[in-house]
Formats: structure tokens, C-alpha cells, sequence
């Protein structure tokens, strides 16, 4: 459900769309627009539901989201819906793609039984909500410190089409690794009965992790662009060779410091990502690092400097022009820290 909220792009107006009933082309997938009638679909189908949502501008990314959804349940259902609860201050909603027929035709022959795609005021008729699933300090650092609120409106609605769709299985994409933990703890502690799927990270030829805001890179920043893939491979590496956190850490700093200057170490200083030097007017540079953290999967919170067992997740943001892109690798240490390889 994250989105690209500082993309710029023309909104497409709705476009008249094949019902639930009507005939549509072979394996094109049925719409609907209300929740009766997404009830009165849902209500007719007997086996499992799997539901992938999806705020639209459809890329191969979430295609491997509908098509893990077609190999583990009977019926499949995708939600496209620009859920504005989850865009804060100086994220312009206006300017989110609306591309419905062009979704419509990626999602054709993907097995896709239904999409409910509603407007705001069909989930929100009353306007905002006045309960809310508050994501808690789990969801106000990394993306919830840059995306106040975020997290807030994208749990809401989760938790709204898990109970529309009554899904068995809901499907996420690894990449966007912050929302997969907030929606597994929702439904952990609400005891819903909905198993959470993750689908790896889906790749560029050359490593860049599939986005719906890449189409606003350019030539140039697109290049720069693949520093995120190259700086969470970099800490996975250090991982797998036995290193403990705090290099893996450096590892994969080192790798981000030589398309964003300010990650430089420098001497006497902390030398977070969050606490870089201000570059100097040689050091005009495409990317500036937003974060770049090893945590724990399950909580976000930091693993330990001496860490060296186990797995964990190396998570970055960086805004490459004006675009910021998100990436992570989970990164898994040898047993008893032994390097991959070595005798035993």
C-alpha cells in the first residue's frame, strides 16, 4: 500500500470499467466499485480468497504479488485504491497516477477473479474516519519518522479491505519492509484470520529494485539509483562472510557514501547516516541517504553493534533528484559467526 506521493504525474479520470456482471474480454478480470458488490461477488465463491492491494500504477513488482496470490489460494482479488488517509503534508494526492485501464490490462490473463477499485468516498463516506489503527513507535521511525501519519492510514485501510475481502491470505512485496512488519503485528494483535505472505524484492537486470516511482528518474538518476541495490548488497555480503553489525553497518555506509558525500566518516563525529557533514560545493551529488539501518524484522528497532547470528534487516531511503526510493536486503549471518565456506 505504500505509495509514490512526490511523483509527479496527470491523474487519469476513472475510466468506465467492466462490472462484475457484464461480459468482459477472455481473462480480463471483473470490477467492482462498491463494497455491496463486493459482497454479493464474494459471497458466491466457495475455497480460498487471496487479496493483493495495491494503490495502482501496476509494475511487474506487484504482478509477482498476484501471481504468488494465484498459487496459494482458489480466488483472487486485487484492491486498487489511492487511499488518502496515508498521504501527509506536502505529499500531493492529486498528482498520484490514476491508471485503472492500463492495470486492467496488465492484470489480464494474470488469473485475477476480481478488483474492487472504490473511491474515497465509498470506503470513507463520512470523510476521515474517526477510528484509526495507530501504528505506534513501531511506525514513527525510519519511513514513519520521514512519513508522519503514514503508516496510521495505510493500517487503517489494510485493516478496512482484510475485513471487506475476508481474504484467507493477504500478499505483500518484501520491499516496502517497514509495512510487511506493521501488518503482521496488526494482525497478530487483533488475532484476525488472515496469513500475511512476503514476495521478495522484485529486480531491474541490474539490480534496481522495481517501483512505480522509477519512471521519474532520468537518465542520470537512474544510474545513480542503483547505489541503494549496490549498499544493501554490500551489508548482506558483510553478513554472510561473519561480520558483526556494526560492520555490516560500515559495509554497506562506505557503499552509500560515494554517491551521498555527507555519509563520509569523518573524524570526531558520530557519523550516522542522519548525522553527516553538510557536502561542500564540490560535492553536488544526486543522492542524499534519508536513513540507512540494520534492524531487527520483527520490530524495526536497531540490532546490536556485536550482533553476528541470526538474520536481520538492512533498510535505506534515499531521494535520488527528486525521488525518493526505497531499498533492503535481509541479511543472514553464518552459525556460531563462521564465515560461509569455512570448515567446521
Amino acid at each position: 500500500m505504500s505509495g509514490a506521493p512526490d511523483a509527479t504525474s496527470t491523474p487519469e479520470q476513472p475510466p468506465s470499467s467492466t462490472s462484475a456482471g457484464a461480459t468482459a474480454e477472455p481473462g480480463r478480470p471483473a470490477v467492482v466499485h462498491t463494497i455491496s458488490e463486493l459482497r454479493q461477488v464474494r459471497a458466491t465463491w466457495h475455497g480460498s480468497t487471496a487479496v493483493v492491494m495495491t494503490m495502482g500504477a501496476l509494475h511487474a513488482g506487484h504482478l509477482a504479488l498476484v501471481q504468488h496470490a494465484r498459487e496459494v489460494a482458489e480466488h483472487v482479488i486485487v484492491t486498487i485504491f489511492v487511499n488518502p488517509l496515508q498521504f501527509g503534508a506536502g505529499e500531493d494526492l492529486s498528482r498520484y497516477p490514476r491508471t485503472l485501464d492500463a492495470d486492467l490490462r496488465d492484470l489480464t490473463g494474470e488469473g485475477v477473479d476480481l478488483v474492487f477499485a472504490p473511491a474515497p468516498a465509498e470506503m470513507y463516506p463520512d470523510g476521515e474516519p474517526q477510528v484509526w489503527v495507530r501504528a505506534g513507535t513501531m511506525g514513527e521511525v525510519l519511513e514513519g519518522a520521514a512519513r508522519p501519519g503514514h503508516f496510521d492510514g495505510m493500517l487503517t485501510v489494510v485493516n478496512k479491505l482484510l475485513h471487506l475481502t475476508a481474504a484467507d491470505v493477504s500478499v505483500f512485496g518484501q520491499k516496502d519492509a517497514q509495512q510487511l512488519a506493521l501488518v503482521r503485528r496488526m494482525v497478530a494483535d487483533q488475532n484476525l484470520p488472515t496469513r500475511i505472505d512476503a514476495v521478495p524484492i522484485v529486480r531491474e537486470a541490474d539490480g534496481l529494485a522495481l517501483s512505480s516511482r522509477n519512471v521519474y528518474l532520468d537518465d542520470a538518476e537512474r544510474e545513480a539509483a542503483l547505489v541503494l541495490s549496490r549498499t544493501v548488497a554490500a551489508g548482506a555480503e558483510a553478513a554472510a562472510e561473519g561480520l558483526p553489525a556494526d560492520r555490516v553497518r560500515a559495509a554497506a555506509r562506505a557503499v552509500m557514501a560515494e554517491a551521498d558525500p555527507s555519509l563520509r566518516v569523518q573524524p570526531g563525529r558520530n557519523n550516522d547516516a542522519s548525522d553527516g557533514v553538510v557536502p561542500g560545493p564540490e560535492d553536488v551529488n544526486l543522492v542524499t541517504c534519508d536513513y540507512l539501518e540494520l534492524v531487527e524484522e520483527g520490530t524495526m528497532e536497531p540490532v546490536a553493534a556485536q550482533r553476528s547470528t541470526g538474520s536481520a534487516l538492512l533498510v535505506t531511503a534515499a531521494r535520488v533528484g527528486s525521488t525518493r526510493l526505497l531499498d533492503n536486503a535481509i541479511v543472514h549471518w553464518p552459525e556460531e559467526g563462521r564465515p560461509m565456506g569455512e570448515d567446521r
